[in-house]
């Protein structure tokens, strides 16, 4: 008799009955004015990836290739879309012009969902990838691990605070998928002192992403969303100078990283007390003329991921040089491609593909103007734009969530400006919505250090959507307090 599968008779029927009911649901139903029928199919895919990726019941980055799938059959411009031929106008040369239009509404490009898998930010999971392989490869790995843990001690809580801190740091100047795929590369020596079946692996598996996120609030230039809330209010005579942002951020970093310390060491437990992490030397790889050819490369690839602004060299464009550099010089040889993580890539992908039809389709913008916030008062405004920016980062990047949500709480707050004065105006409403979107890691497809940690095969949704609440409704709840307590103006 087969056993009772609880994701296989239960989860796996509830998900298919969700998708089923969104997709043939009435669409005024959804209270969304003019919602499309590729917007709600949109709805049911998205459904469709959301539970999949908590239920775990099948591979994430199984959901995320058959997410792709499906959107390219239901919304794409060569899916199951009915094309229409119209008569239009050319205003430039007065003529009229046979256009095709789609009668289920705005389609999304199916070039645009297939390049999901060539998005800018693959190509440095890739050069990442390909730097941790050479690194192992040639034991530079090794010699990191000890050189920059060394000041932590071997105890593996302290080793644990300290993945915390030197991840938090390097991400308050560079990209957080650049700090994550770096600190990949000497994350395995230290995992190897560990037993095999602690907590203690998990927890410093998960300190990356964590880090890498939370690090990213602390400086103007940390992650994108706080460059975009900053740039809006500019845009409106309002300055938010370099040092008043760290002033206020600097230490909402170091209290959830202390939160993060303690959370993780409370959920995932190193097994024995006793436990010391002692990285020994590598003595099966010599300092050769390789190892010396790795080591320049990754220290000059760090140097570019955090000179960006000087170089104007995109982090994702330096991600590759490694990879070309240890090509060419045979470093990095055919053999070693079957070291990549590729299941990764397609699980993100199939992140990066939902964000685009969320976008592409209109839907992300409908969403967020159907909620009536000229309605609401000022703290209701402020809370649940908050909770809107974490939400949708989860799903979506972050960047693209600060690039929908920031242009329109701009006019927003500006309307109730007098409501608005008590809290510290619309600066304070756009800066706690950049800053909530770097609390979102719910997912493995929420962030790229997400799915960087998940790579090392130690972390499972479930894990990592129980941290990513906690430290995400944590984070939001002590930066709303740092900002109104002490607001910018």
């Amino acid at each position: 008799m087969e056993k009772f599968n609880v994701k296989l008779h239960v989860l796996a029927p509830l998900t298919a009955l969700v998708v089923l009911v969104l997709w043939f649901l009435p669409s005024s139903c959804f209270g969304i004015e003019g919602l499309t029928v590729v917007q709600q199919r949109t709805i049911a895919i998205f459904a469709y990836a959301a539970l999949m990726w908590m239920f775990e019941i099948i591979p994430a980055w199984a959901t995320s290739v058959s997410t792709i799938v499906f959107l390219l059959l239901a919304v794409s411009t060569k899916g199951f879309v009915t094309p229409e031929k119209i008569e239009v106008l050319n205003e430039c040369t007065g003529l009229m012009e046979t256009k095709t239009v789609f009668a289920e509404g705005a389609t999304v490009d199916f070039k645009a969902i297939m390049a999901a898998f060539a998005d800018p930010i693959i190509m440095l999971f890739l050069g990442g990838f390909v730097l941790a392989i050479t690194a192992s490869k040639v034991g530079l790995d090794v010699v990191l691990a000890r050189v920059l843990l060394k000041p932590f001690g071997t105890n593996p809580k302290w080793v644990l605070l300290g993945f915390l801190t030197l991840i938090s740091v390097m991400s308050m100047f560079m990209s957080n998928t650049a700090t994550a795929a770096m600190m990949l590369a000497f994350l395995a020596p230290v995992l190897r002192t560990l037993p095999a079946d602690g907590g203690g692996r998990v927890s410093l598996a998960m300190s990356i992403p964590i880090a890498a996120n939370i690090g990213g609030l602390g400086t103007p230039i940390g992650t994108p969303p706080n460059a975009i809330a900053i740039g809006q209010l500019a845009s409106m005579d309002i300055n938010v100078g370099f040092g008043a942002w760290m002033i206020r951020f600097v230490p909402v970093v170091i209290i959830m990283i202390l939160f993060s310390w303690w959370l993780l060491m409370f959920l995932f437990p190193f097994k024995a007390k006793d436990v010391k992490i002692v990285i020994e030397p590598d003595e099966h790889h010599q300092l050769d003329w390789k190892f010396w050819v790795v080591t320049v490369t990754f220290i000059a690839t760090i140097l570019l991921w955090m000179t960006g602004e000087l170089t104007h060299l995109n982090s994702n464009v330096v991600a590759l040089i490694p990879f070309g550099v240890f090509a060419l010089l045979g470093i990095f040889k055919r053999d070693d491609f079957a070291k990549i993580d590729w299941h990764v890539l397609w699980m993100v992908a199939g992140g990066f593909a939902i964000g685009t039809a969320l976008n592409k389709t209109g839907l992300a913008a409908a969403l967020v103007e159907s909620i009536p916030f000229g309605s609401w008062s000022a703290i209701v405004v402020l809370i649940a734009a908050g909770l809107l920016g974490w939400l949708l980062s989860n799903f979506i990047a972050n960047s693209s969530a600060a690039n929908l949500l920031v242009p329109i709480l701009a006019v927003v707050g500006t309307a109730m400006t007098e409501q608005l004065g008590a809290f510290g105006g619309v600066t304070t409403l756009l800066v706690c919505v950049a800053a909530s979107t770097s609390f979102a890691m719910l997912l493995p497809i929420s962030t790229p250090p997400n799915a960087i940690a998940c790579s090392t095969g130690l972390i499972k949704t479930n894990d990592m959507a129980k941290v990513g609440l906690i430290v995400g409704l944590v984070g939001i709840a002590i930066a709303y307090g740092v900002i109104l307590i002490f607001p910018f103006n």
